[in-house]
């Protein structure tokens, strides 16, 4: 089946999404930095089942091509993509529905499956962290400045944005999230963690140079029941670099 594209007014924006499959389990995608159902989902709009699942990839509020607003980052900006992304399913008339969150998605993934449990059926999040620490704030400086980023990360990015957009909303985001290394314990969503009562998966990859381990195994002790899964060669991206290992024990933990 084909992957339809669309937009829809949520909490006063316009919220672009990509839709495919005609499955009963609703799987909501969200996105990393900048990302959007397009850059950062290919291989899962592709391949996941569509007997089994309908997928949905959304692009959040000023991502993508929910542009516009602009992006910012206010303090609470997790928050609001948590709340944009589930009353986005809402309104596609989905009652009950699985998060698959990366990265940033990830951390926005667990907050909306700690704040709204009765319509989160399953969650999985990779590249996640729920602080944000000294050494993380020393990484995210490290890419700071667009015009150092590999060429196979940045041109999709660039093509999507413009380098000006592009560079402007990368700096923002790094001042934004590097804000919550002055709260105590440099807290996002630490105190969340244990109201998360669905079955939780956490993938992570041993080479991510962007969060180490540490972040993902302080997840899983806090998520009562959840499980994890280490990928020895895995990076940042692993699920479009290991997408058919990835897919596969996603679609084994959905169904």
């Amino acid at each position: 089946t084909s992957v339809t594209a669309a937009k829809i007014q949520v909490n006063g924006v316009h919220l672009h999404y990509q839709q495919t499959g005609e499955g009963s389990h609703a799987v909501l995608l969200l996105p990393g930095m900048l990302g959007s159902g397009q850059t950062d989902f290919g291989p899962q709009l592709k391949s996941m089942s569509k007997q089994l699942f309908t997928v949905v990839a959304w692009d959040p509020r000023g991502y993508g091509k929910s542009i516009p607003p602009s992006r910012d980052f206010p303090p609470d900006f997790f928050e609001r993509d948590a709340k944009d992304a589930v009353d986005l399913m809402q309104a596609l008339k989905f009652k009950k529905f699985s998060l698959l969150g990366w990265s940033d998605g990830g951390i926005t993934a667990l907050i909306a499956a700690a704040k709204y449990p009765n319509l989160i059926h399953k969650l999985v999040v990779w590249g996640a962290n729920a602080s944000v620490t000294q050494e993380d704030v020393r990484i995210y400086n490290g890419i700071r400045d667009v015009s150092k980023w590999s060429e196979k990360v940045k041109k999709p990015l660039e093509e999507l944005y413009g380098h000006k957009y592009f560079s402007e909303t990368c700096e923002a985001w790094v001042d934004g999230i590097s804000r919550f290394a002055e709260n105590s314990d440099g807290n996002i969503c630490q105190q969340l963690l244990p109201d998360i009562k669905c079955p939780t998966f956490i993938i992570h990859g041993q080479k991510d140079p962007l969060v180490p381990q540490a972040h993902a195994e302080y997840i899983h002790k806090h998520i009562k029941g959840s499980r994890l899964l280490l990928m020895p060669e895995g990076k940042h991206n692993l699920h479009l670099r290991f997408a058919e290992d990835f897919n596969r024990e996603v679609e084994n933990f959905l169904r």
